[in-house]
C-alpha cells in the first residue's frame, strides 16, 4: 500500500510517497481502506516537530480517516465487515489502509460521503459539545465565529446555524469571508481591522454578542471578549495564532461575562460514553440536512504535503480532504 510518511520533522514538503506492507488486524482490530483522510492544523505541527507532544519517527501522518472495513481482527465484530466507518487515530490516516481498534469505529450515515466523514468527527463533535455543554447556546443568540473560514471555523457556523443562531464571521480576507457566508455565516467582518469591533455595532442592531467561538487566541481574543454582552461566553477553543492571549481579569468582572474552556478531546477521554449523543445528534442532523459537512474540496494523496504546508500557513480554507479515489 501507499502511504505519506514523515521521516524527519521540518517542512511538509520533505514528507515521502512510500510503499508499505498492509497492516494487518490485532486483537479487537479491524483494517479500513481509506477512502478519505481529513487533516487539521495539528497534523501540520506534527510534521513540523512544533507540536507539544512529538511523535517518534518515522510516522505516518493524519488523524481522522474514513473507509470501508476489509479486514477483522480476532473478537472484532463480524457485523462490521465490509461497513463504511469514520474513526480516530494519532497518526496513520494518510495511508491506503489503516488498523484501528474497532471500538473506535463509527458508522458513517447512508446520506454522507467519505470525504464528508473524514473531516466531521473532531471539528463537528468540538463544535457542538463548545455550544451545547460549555456555551449553553440558545436559539436567537448572536455568536462570533473567529476564524471562521478553517475547518474548526465553518463547522462552528454549520453548527450554530443549526441550533437557530444568529452567526457573525470573523475572517482576515474577503476570500474567507465570502466562504464563510457561503457556508451559512449571517454576517461577515474582518476582524485585522482597526477597530474592527466598531464594524458588530450595525450586524448586532447596537447590543454585543452573547457568545465567542474562538480558536484563534493571540491579539484577536481580548478584543472579541470586549465584544461579549452581560452574560456572554468567550469559548476558548485553540490557538491557531500562536500566541496564548492574557485577558484581564477586570473584564470578565466588569462585564459579567464568562471564559469557558472547550477541550472536547479531554472530556471524551475522561468519559468516551460522553461522546455517543453528541455523535447521533450530529449525524441526525447530517441525515436531516440540518448540517452540511462536505467539504469544498478534496485533494489527491500526492498533494497531502502541499495541503499540509497551507494548514501551517493558515492559508487553508474549509476542512481539507485527502480522496483516495483513481
Amino acid at each position: 500500500m501507499q502511504a505519506i510518511r514523515c521521516v524527519n520533522y521540518g517542512a511538509p514538503s520533505t514528507l515521502t510517497l512510500e510503499d508499505l506492507p498492509d497492516p494487518a488486524p490485532g486483537r479487537g482490530q479491524v483494517v479500513i481502506e481509506t477512502e478519505a483522510a481529513g487533516l487539521g492544523y495539528v497534523d501540520a505541527l506534527l510534521v513540523a516537530g512544533l507540536y507539544q507532544v512529538k511523535t517518534p519517527l518515522p510516522f505516518t501522518p493524519g488523524s481522522e480517516v474514513a473507509g470501508k472495513v476489509v479486514a477483522l481482527g480476532e473478537d472484532a465484530p463480524a457485523a462490521l465487515m465490509g461497513k463504511r466507518v469514520m474513526a480516530l487515530s494519532p497518526v496513520g490516516a494518510l495511508a491506503e489502509k489503516i488498523a484501528l481498534p474497532a471500538a473506535t469505529c463509527i458508522p458513517v450515515p447512508a446520506i454522507m460521503s467519505a470525504e464528508a466523514a473524514a473531516g466531521f468527527i473532531v471539528s463537528y463533535c468540538t463544535a457542538l459539545y463548545g455550544f451545547e455543554t460549555c456555551g449553553h447556546l440558545k436559539p436567537g443568540e448572536t455568536v462570533l465565529v473567529l476564524g471562521a473560514a478553517g475547518g474548526v471555523g465553518m463547522a462552528a457556523i454549520d453548527v450554530a446555524k443549526a441550533m437557530g443562531a444568529t452567526v457573525v464571521a470573523a475572517a482576515s480576507t474577503e476570500e474567507k469571508r465570502k466562504a464563510a457566508v457561503a457556508r451559512g455565516a449571517d454576517f461577515a467582518i474582518d476582524y485585522t481591522a482597526p477597530d474592527w469591533r466598531k464594524t458588530l455595532e450595525p450586524l448586532t442592531g447596537r447590543r454585543d454578542v452573547d457568545l465567542v467561538y474562538d480558536p484563534v487566541g493571540g491579539d484577536m481574543s481580548e478584543t472579541a471578549f470586549r465584544c461579549l454582552a452581560p452574560g456572554g461566553r468567550h469559548l476558548v477553543v485553540g490557538f491557531a495564532a500562536g500566541d496564548i492571549p492574557r485577558i484581564p481579569l477586570n473584564l470578565p468582572l466588569l462585564k459579567r461575562s464568562s471564559i469557558v474552556g472547550v477541550d472536547w478531546g479531554g472530556y471524551v477521554r475522561a468519559d468516551p460514553a460522553a461522546n455517543i449523543p453528541l455523535l447521533r445528534t450530529l449525524t441526525d442532523w447530517a441525515s436531516e440536512g440540518r448540517i452540511n459537512p462536505e467539504p469544498s474540496a478534496s485533494f489527491p494523496l500526492a498533494q497531502a504535503p502541499s495541503v499540509l504546508q497551507r494548514l501551517l500557513d493558515r492559508e487553508s480554507i474549509g476542512k481539507p480532504v485527502i480522496h483516495f479515489r483513481q
